[in-house]
């Protein structure tokens, strides 16, 4: 090694009371002196400090136990021994006699990562004997040392935290299972390891042996999210023997740790209800069908997936195992519009494998939801009347042209449609299949004027496909209708009925030029002047001239654009395979 510069001498002032006193410092004089002089015996251990680290972690106090590197010369820099050439640090006690004199002091101080040239006298070295023939009698001894750990037997894990989440609700305890990255080092500052680097959580039990003491005693208490700086004591990590090429025997270890999740085998799922409705007339229960939005993520805060993402709802049934057991179980009793936090320990979850890259082994997942709707398969359409005349002798019934208003939303109040923003009211013929069939229950038995609310369940409406852009897939759907005006409805299977007695010359009457068959502009004719006079009636709600047209082609039997007498019969003449005239 290259020798250490000499020190200057310095002149230090000290102005006290008014009256100025100079002092020099004999003791660097004497160095300075002694650097440039031949070498003469010593009276005590010489100490200069040639690297003095920023922060000074620790300082050997007598009885600790030390590593150090060293060079050991002569004062004439010829070497006489050195740790560096055998590879290992030098450990021992300090103050118990395990080193001569003049180390045994110069070592007390000195701080971790210090460097320091302690020259000693023979009488406190190896004296008049000296030590064989590598250390010649009265020598003075130089060692350049270098400080990389210190410990004392006494000493207990150490815990520095430098950052605490402001909520901390739960605490690691003795037997939880912990996910937590952590930069591993020695005492100097040197990495031995880091699971950082390794791109995965260290993930074990805590408490039950499966870690080194002093790494099982600094998680008790953390808090997810909280970092800390655990310093372990060799004797609480990998003692004398150490472990492997990375860490020495007897080396003190600083860990630091940032607890990402922690769960205990026993936990079950918790529950947190963020926004509960103040009404809430039904509660989910097991075999509803439930369509909800939800943003997953680690216990840290690491969003893994969202459904608003996908702008779509997750739709699913609960308790019958189509989604994990925790989400089975926390999706039981909640209101349509509620939200609710949901935390789930891994064995609830996705286990030890976890899923992919998104969602780690043994990770706590935390899904915030929002309940949009929930439906049962056994469910009908829930009808509410919001208001009925007094008087409602006139009720509708399949067959009848009923004329209504209506706002459409969905349960969470999405708006999806409504009559009033197009001036007119929505016409139907009830039992027709002109809309879904929940509609067509809620419209049955309803007056003039009557208004109701109906809540109509997918497999009633739209069902599983919904309609593209308008009702998302198996929606639950919320009318508010008003019943404005109907007209009866002609008896089931007839789209013609007479208002009075039948003529007796009925096809002599249709063939208006009287060529003995009735064309079908004929028989248009002689319909609609039936209707216009009040003698007979269409089926409301259908296209009248489709309706002629459909009776026209009926009593055409041989198709051939015309009707004879031998072709032409009435309703109650006909065999059940027609429906004619």
């Amino acid at each position: 090694s290259k020798p250490v510069p000499c020190p200057t001498p310095r002149l230090y002032s000290y102005f006290e009371a008014g009256v100025l006193e100079v002092f020099i410092n004999i003791t660097l004089l004497i160095a300075f002196a002694a650097c440039n002089a031949p070498p003469v015996p010593l009276d005590d251990v010489v100490i200069e400090k040639t690297f003095v680290p920023d922060e000074c972690v620790r300082a050997v106090k007598p009885g600790d136990f030390v590593r150090y590197h060293y060079h050991g010369t002569f004062p004439d820099n010829k070497k006489f021994d050195s740790s560096y050439d055998r590879g290992s640090t030098y450990n021992v006690y300090v103050g118990k006699k395990q080193l001569i004199e003049g180390m045994d002091k110069g070592l007390v101080g000195a701080c971790v990562n210090e460097r320091r040239l302690i020259k000693i006298p023979p009488q406190m070295a190896y004296g008049k004997e000296g030590y064989g023939d590598v250390i010649p009698p009265d020598s003075i001894l130089h060692f350049d040392v270098l400080m990389v750990d210190i410990w004392n037997p006494e000493d207990k894990i150490q815990i520095q935290t430098y950052y605490k989440p402001e909520n901390c609700s739960r605490t690691v305890q003795v037997s939880d299972f912990v996910r937590y990255h952590y930069n591993g080092t020695l005492l100097d500052g040197t990495l031995f390891d880091s699971s950082h680097t390794r791109l995965h959580t260290y993930d074990t039990y805590v408490g039950i042996g499966w870690l080194i003491a002093g790494m099982d005693q600094g998680l008790l208490g953390m808090c997810v999210g909280e970092k800390r700086v655990i310093t372990v004591p060799p004797f609480l990590g990998y003692g004398e023997n150490g472990d492997g090429s990375d860490i020495p025997g007897q080396a003190s270890l600083v860990f630091d740790v940032v607890l990402l999740d922690f769960h205990n085998p026993k936990d079950s799922i918790a529950v947190e209800n963020q926004v509960v409705p103040e009404s809430c007339p039904r509660k989910s229960k097991s075999g509803d069908f439930m369509r909800y939005h939800y943003n997953g993520t680690l216990l840290d805060g690491t969003l893994f997936d969202s459904s608003y993402s996908r702008n779509r709802t997750y739709d699913t049934y609960i308790g019958k195992g189509y989604v994990i057991a925790g989400m089975d179980e926390g999706l039981l009793g909640v209101c349509i519009g509620e939200r609710r936090r949901i935390i789930i320990p891994p064995h609830l979850a996705y286990g030890e494998e976890g899923t992919g890259t998104k969602i780690p082994g043994s990770a706590v997942l935390v899904f915030d939801v929002h309940i949009i709707d929930f439906h049962n398969p056994s469910d009908s359409v829930e009808i509410k009347t919001l208001f009925k005349p007094d008087d409602c002798k006139v009720q509708s019934k399949k067959g009848d042209f009923v004329k209504y208003h209506y706002n459409a939303s969905l349960m969470d109040g999405t708006f999806i449609d409504s009559t009033h923003s197009y001036g007119k009211t929505y016409n139907v013929v009830l039992g027709s299949g002109q809309v879904v069939l929940g509609m067509e229950m809620g419209l049955e038995d309803m007056c003039v004027g009557e208004k109701r609310t109906l809540v109509i369940p997918p497999h009633l409406g739209y069902g599983e496909r919904g309609v593209e852009g308008e009702v998302p897939g198996s929606a639950v759907l919320v009318f508010d209708i008003e019943m404005v005006d109907m007209e009866e409805g002609l008896p089931e299977g007839y789209m013609f009925i007479w208002n009075s007695e039948v003529s007796d010359d009925l096809f002599t009457e249709m063939d208006k030029n009287k060529d003995g068959h009735v064309d079908s502009t004929e028989f248009s004719d002689y319909i609609h002047r039936q209707v216009s006079t009040g003698k007979g009636r269409l089926a409301p709600g259908y296209d009248a001239y489709r309706i002629i047209d459909n009776m026209f082609s009926n009593q055409d039997r041989n198709g051939d654009g015309k009707i004879t007498a031998e072709e032409f019969k009435l309703k109650d003449q006909e065999t059940k395979e027609h429906d004619e005239l």
